[in-house]
């Protein structure tokens, strides 16, 4: 099991925290995602090592960024 922490700007509602978190849990292998509102801080579950260029094209594909 692997974690990792990302940092993502523009998220301002739930309604963006379920956009990011459904995104990101679309890539293979995510088991959980963890979104703080306030902090913007992300916590990635998976089952093995994820690019982090996974994670930013789907954070981009929620329309937001990482910082």
């Amino acid at each position: 099991m692997s974690t990792a922490s990302y940092t993502v700007t523009g998220m301002t509602c739930q309604h963006c925290v379920a956009s990011v978190t459904e995104e990101i849990g679309e890539i293979s292998g995510v088991t959980d995602v963890a979104v703080d509102l306030p902090t913007g801080a992300v916590t990635v579950t998976s089952d093995g090592e994820v690019s982090p260029d996974a994670v930013r094209d789907a954070v981009h594909e929620a329309g937001y960024q990482l910082a």
